[in-house]
């Protein structure tokens, strides 16, 4: 019985090609735009979590300020040089400390300009922030110390400066310093946030300070946690050292944030998680329309093929035979606008992922319960015309024009 009603489905979907196709586009659109959506906004958040595990797993990060929200923080007393050498003396569970400042300056070459971040540091600050040297090489302690005015560039300043010219030992100003470019960072493109992460030019932090700053001042502090040691007794470590550096009463709150990398991507993938859940359910919205449309195109069908049914009842068929055709008819317009819907969300996801440049992640859970639900849009929103189907009456039936 359920393989003749299947028949009878394929031969009326062959019958009216075109009002089927029309009939399947609202699921065919519901389920390809959940299923992109699902998938750009799963390589979404592995790209958050890869560029930030990129970093380092162990990293720690302390401002100056107590954390507001994103790019905002309040006011406090910048650090001192002195505080990470402190932190880097008597906290032992530390690998890496990178004190550093920044500031937006023009890098200039002859008649050749860019405003960029430039970023004055340690020689640790290149392991910390795992920036490796494409050519040339990273200043040393040494250098770091003295104060020598070297610096190593990333690969937008080389492209906009020196264009395709080897940048290595050359001279550039930055504003009215001198220094000479002795290492080419490795290209890492955007960052989470949608910035240039080769967009800057890295001096060492006495350099910085002596001769473009004019101060001590440092803005961030970046340090590396050994493997094997829990961050967050390192953090209360970090919290208590500062309040003491800091001069800070029992009774006043920390003038500093200190914060886990793992905690900001477990925030970013959080977020990027529940955007793409709430950018699913707006797309699933269009599945219950196509539902609808499918609803409302069985029922015209029942309409026009009012005397065919009433001739199958007059000759023997039963109300539950009349009712499973309608539903199986359904359910194969549904179901075929799924499958269609979802090869052409693959073909659309995988074209969408390398222009966003977002990794394609195939998310099987989400396709499996896209055809399930088109194919159970196709039982609910037809069961109201399969029903109407088979409560005909027989000779009122075969009396319809």
């Amino acid at each position: 019985m359920l393989g003749n009603a299947l028949l009878l489905a394929l031969r009326e979907l062959r019958r009216n090609v075109m009002r089927s196709f029309l009939t399947m586009l609202g699921i065919i659109i519901g389920v390809a735009a959940v299923i992109i959506l699902v998938t750009l906004g799963g390589g979404a958040t592995r790209q958050v979590t890869d560029q930030i595990a990129s970093l380092g797993s162990n990293l720690l990060m302390i401002n100056p300020g107590k954390h507001m929200g994103p790019g905002q923080s309040s006011g406090a007393a910048p650090f001192k040089l002195a505080d990470a050498e402190v932190l880097a003396r008597d906290i032992p569970s530390l690998v890496a400390v990178a004190p550093a400042a920044s500031r937006s300056m023009m890098a200039i070459l002859a008649n050749e300009n860019w405003t960029t971040a430039v970023t004055g540091s340690t020689e640790q600050y290149f392991t910390l922030n795992n920036r490796k040297i494409k050519e040339g090489r990273a200043f040393t302690a040494n250098e770091t110390r003295v104060g020598v005015a070297v610096c190593v560039i990333g690969e937008t300043v080389r492209a906009k400066l020196f264009g395709r010219q080897n940048p290595i030992g050359s001279h550039i100003r930055l504003n009215k310093l001198s220094c000479e470019v002795i290492g080419l960072l490795e290209a890492k493109g955007q960052s989470t946030m949608g910035t240039d992460q080769d967009d800057l030019v890295v001096i060492p932090l006495r350099t910085f300070q002596r001769r473009i700053a004019g101060n001590e001042e440092v803005s961030i502090i970046q340090v590396s946690v050994r493997d094997g040691v829990s961050t967050d007794r390192v953090k209360k470590d970090l919290v208590r050292l500062m309040r003491v550096r800091r001069h800070l009463a029992a009774s006043e709150e920390d003038n500093f944030d200190v914060m886990d990398l793992k905690e900001i991507a477990a925030m970013l993938s959080g977020t990027t998680q529940v955007l793409t859940s709430l950018l699913g359910a707006v797309a699933g919205v269009s599945l219950l329309v196509g539902g609808i449309g499918i609803m409302n195109i069985m029922l015209v069908s029942v309409t026009e093929r009012t005397r065919e049914i009433g001739t199958r009842l007059a000759i023997g068929a039963m109300e539950r035979e009349v009712l499973l055709q309608f539903l199986v008819e359904a359910v194969v317009v549904s179901s075929c606008g799924g499958l269609i819907g979802i090869i052409l969300a693959l073909a659309s996801s995988v074209a969408l992922a390398k222009i966003l440049n977002v990794p394609f992640i195939l998310n099987m859970p989400i396709i499996f319960i896209a055809v399930l639900f088109s194919a159970a849009i196709g039982v609910v929103f037809g069961f109201v015309p399969a029903r109407k189907a088979a409560r005909l009456d027989p000779i009122e039936a075969l009396r319809h024009e």
